[in-house]
């Protein structure tokens, strides 16, 4: 699904980002994308503010970034990588490499935000977590 909402950079707090458009707002948690010169920042709409507006948070830093910047909806929510690929890779928020080992397939992905398991889902029994981290197996082992 995509979408065709363009907006512009309204106002810069930080890592919040407001971002105004015309008659018609997207979804609350779909990513918004501004094209900058050497990168692609995604912002995640949390909040509509009135009409015209939403509240963004930004996913990685919001340097550069100028009022009346061209903000484009994807139409869709932030999305990672999941599965075989992603094991034992460091990736950030919106499942880019950090690890400088090379992109990481999408073959399969997932949205960063999932519903809970059902209660009944949920184990009951009380056992060992194994991080394989030394420290914190032995200091915290539940």
């Amino acid at each position: 699904m995509t979408s065709n909402l363009v907006g512009k950079v309204h106002q810069v707090i930080g890592a919040v980002v407001d971002v105004q458009f015309g008659d018609e707002l997207p979804a609350i948690l779909s990513a918004l994308e501004i094209k900058q010169e050497n990168r692609t920042l995604v912002l995640e709409v949390a909040q509509h503010l009135g009409e015209s507006s939403v509240r963004t948070i930004a996913m990685d830093t919001t340097e550069g970034l100028v009022r009346g910047q061209e903000v484009v909806a994807t139409g869709e929510a932030i999305t990672v990588p999941v599965g075989a690929a992603t094991l034992g890779r460091i990736m950030n928020v919106v499942g880019e490499a950090v690890d400088e080992r090379g992109p990481i397939a999408r073959d399969e992905t997932r949205g960063i935000h999932q519903p809970a398991p059902e209660f009944i889902e949920q184990s009951t029994e009380t056992e060992m977590l194994a991080t394989g981290i030394k420290v914190v197996d032995l200091l915290a082992p539940y």
